[in-house]
């Protein structure tokens, strides 16, 4: 089996780790002639940093990723407030990672790259996916470079401007607000407090401004303003403009601008996220708008509910991804939707993140089960401690390619390759069996993605 993966972000790096652990033959393209080097999709959620685990990546991103830090409120210059996105919560059994990461997409990137080197493979850039075609076996893709490429399926995890999604014919249903403008940009401002986010505006306006959100690795913050002058291509001298107008002349010398992107509401959802043996992932499926850290976050989903499903390749299982994760992508933008449209109202709680943003709630469940647990729910982790008196948790046992089944004081032996048993002379957990709902007997079957079976 060989895999093509269209687009070397974060979607395609964490698919092709996932492939790449399995034995599976994988190559990753990308068009553009450098890595990119921005912050971009900056916040990491707790279930993205669940799947990092898995992936064997979770220390260095925490290594190198900071938390949320306060956000200073300043009107007319002087500060009035100070407020959190969210409460800091202490890890519990069943929750290993209850706080996001804030980590620069391009740091993020680059932990993925080098894991998946590790496994031999590496993103091949200046090489784009200029045409394909597909039968019931395989499919025929066309390069940049003039080779021509037989894989057994091909994923175009290629951006909002997907090729491969255009070159299916999948409508790419939303809309585009060209009135709303948001100016985002990586720059250095001396004055500030590199441990400090801060949020300046007018005092008759307080939620009209500019925020600044410090950047791991360095001494750049995120800046982000929805005000960008009509006609004025934005530069160093347009944020200075900007914090001058917001903060007062003088607050802060901005400098090293680095990245700088204009963001317009451009928020859709692919009609389809497969047509036979080519599939769509990440922003070239669903594009988000910044508010809430959510599209980074459901673009590394969606590969890894893919991964296994591509290595499995029975139609009943490779159908389920289509289902599961484009009813999660319409959720997720509605969401980040309804943030958006708070920072629009003046809602004074447009900054605060609740529960549903950090992505541990995603289920795949039939609406209709109202169990505490059941059938495409996470997988809860929890506290563990093996025959021999060792402690570890769950998740430690869970990580790699395989499904894994659970017992609770089973009374025969087991069959399957990669089962764990709580009980005498096996493993003890109190909280596996207050997570699970689990009585003596019951067996459980997880998923390779973390979900139950």
């Amino acid at each position: 089996m060989t895999v093509l993966i269209a687009g070397a972000g974060p979607t395609g790096l964490t698919l092709a780790i996932d492939l790449a652990r399995r034995g599976l033959a994988v190559r990753i393209i990308d068009k553009a002639t450098e890595f990119f080097e921005g912050s971009r999709g900056d916040g990491l959620q707790p279930r993205t940093l669940e799947v990092f685990d898995d992936l064997g990546v979770v220390d260095d991103v925490i290594r190198q990723g900071i938390e949320a830090s306060i956000i200073h409120v300043h009107l007319d210059g002087i500060e009035v407030d100070q407020r959190k996105m969210r409460e800091l919560v202490d890890p519990t059994p069943d929750v290993p990672y209850p706080n996001g990461r804030m980590l620069g997409q391009s740091r993020t990137e680059g932990i993925l790259r080098a894991k998946l080197a590790e496994y031999g493979a590496q993103a091949e850039l200046d090489t784009a996916i200029v045409g394909f075609t597909q039968d019931a076996t395989a499919v025929v893709a066309e390069l940049s470079t003039g080779e021509t490429i037989t894989a057994t399926y091909l994923v175009g995890a290629d951006g909002g401007a997907s090729f491969v999604r255009r070159h299916l014919g999948i409508a790419f249903e939303g809309t585009t607000d060209e009135s709303i403008k948001v100016l985002i940009g990586d720059v250095a401002a001396d004055g500030l407090d590199h441990d400090k986010s801060y949020w300046f505006a007018k005092k008759d306006n307080p939620m009209e401004g500019i925020v600044l959100m410090p950047l791991a690795g360095g001494d750049q913050f995120q800046l982000a303003s929805p005000i960008v002058a009509e006609n004025r291509e934005p530069s160093l001298e347009v944020l200075q403009d900007l914090m001058d107008t917001y903060a007062a002349p003088g607050f802060a010398k901005l400098r090293d601008l680095t990245w700088v992107t204009v963001w317009r509401p451009n928020v859709r959802l692919a009609e389809r996220f497969r047509v036979g043996r080519v599939f769509i992932a990440g922003d070239a499926a669903h594009v988000h708008p910044p508010t809430g850290g959510q599209g980074l976050n459901t673009g590394i989903q969606d590969a890894y509910n893919l991964g296994w499903k591509l290595a499995d390749g029975r139609e009943e299982v490779l159908a389920t991804y289509e289902t599961e994760r484009r009813t999660n992508a319409a959720r997720v933008l509605g969401i980040s939707g309804d943030l958006m449209q708070k920072h629009l109202d003046g809602d004074e709680s447009a900054l605060e993140r609740g529960e549903n943003t950090r992505q541990l709630d995603v289920s795949y469940r039939d609406p209709a089960d109202t169990a505490a647990l059941t059938s495409g729910d996470r997988a809860p982790d929890a506290s563990l401690i093996d025959a021999d008196g060792n402690q570890l948790r769950l998740f430690d046992l869970f990580r790699g390619p395989h499904e894994t089944l659970l017992r609770f004081s089973p009374s025969t032996p087991s069959t399957h390759p990669h089962t764990v048993d709580f009980g005498p002379g096996a493993y003890t957990s109190p909280s596996a069996f207050e997570a699970y709902h689990a009585a003596d007997g019951d067996e459980i079957l997880i998923r390779p993605d973390g979900y139950l079976a």
